[in-house]
């Protein structure tokens, strides 16, 4: 039994709804599949009642960004209390500042000669957070791109006209905001994103797991992020990163998965870490 524990929804910016997702996850015979939704968890409740009805675990989670050093780090949150009010005063500024900087992408797009409606991208975000992926699809919509991967390649792409950085956290501050809030912080796929030096600085400063199977990372990367989890007693996690049927660019549903087992021991390390508040 396998779970696969990096997974998007439409609630941010994957391509299938939190029941779509759930019902594919049973189709494949997935046990589990954690829910990672970039800075929201607004989808975790539907897909928990899916979940329910097609046998298939579900681990609640959050993928927050964060930067160090000029890199762009990613640290996965499991078992989160979403209702801890310091994290949800998190996610809201989160949300926020995505809203700012969309309203910033369409102004430096104008800027071009490209026009598109700030609405048009509300509504197909919907209740979710927005992003530079639902730009890219109305942009698409509207003919100016001949592509997604177009819209990021010419406009919206680090570096590209109209791109707008956006806020980000001190990875630190993340891990330590996560275990307040009951939960286990874990870092995503450092081979695309930390150097050595980086993941030893945030092993030092509490992170609990590290993603060590992800679509990206090749089997030296597998081995050495291996090795590292077992000399510092973390847990060995993983998943496909996937963004829904038909998204491009990212791992299939199932590509990059962990034993059943893992589940268990992300549980037991946040009733540890709920039993230390």
């Amino acid at each position: 039994m396998f779970a696969d524990l990096h997974v998007h929804t439409n609630v941010s910016d994957g391509a299938s709804s939190p029941v779509e997702v759930v019902q594919y996850a049973a189709r494949i015979n997935l046990r589990c599949i954690a829910i990672t939704d970039h800075d929201t968890m607004d989808g975790i409740d539907a897909a928990r009642v899916e979940a329910q009805l097609n046998g298939v675990d579900l681990l609640s989670g959050v993928e927050l960004s964060t930067e160090c050093e000029g890199m762009e780090v990613h640290i996965l949150g499991y078992c989160i209390n979403p209702e801890n009010s310091k994290f949800k005063k998190h996610l809201i500024a989160f949300q926020d500042a995505r809203l700012t900087r969309a309203y910033k992408i369409i102004n430096k797009l104008r800027d071009l000669d490209i026009n598109i409606d700030i609405h048009q991208v509300l509504a197909l975000a919907g209740k979710g957070s927005v992003g530079r992926p639902h730009i890219a699809k109305v942009l698409l919509a509207e003919g100016k791109v001949s592509s997604v991967a177009e819209a990021f390649e010419k406009y919206i792409g680090v570096g590209k006209p109209a791109y707008e950085p956006r806020m980000k956290y001190h990875p630190l501050e993340v891990i330590g905001l996560i275990k307040q809030a009951g939960g286990v912080p874990v870092l995503a796929h450092p081979g695309i994103s930390c150097d050595d030096k980086l993941v030893m600085r945030l092993i030092e400063g509490g992170v609990q797991g590290i993603e060590v199977y992800h679509p990206q990372h090749n089997r030296d990367m597998e081995k050495m992020y291996l090795k590292i989890c077992r000399e510092h007693r973390l847990i060995v996690s993983g998943g496909s990163d996937f963004h829904g049927l038909g998204a491009t660019n990212h791992g299939k549903l199932g590509e990059s998965v962990v034993p059943y087992e893992t589940v268990a021991e992300i549980r037991h390390t946040a009733s540890k870490n709920r039993a230390a508040l």
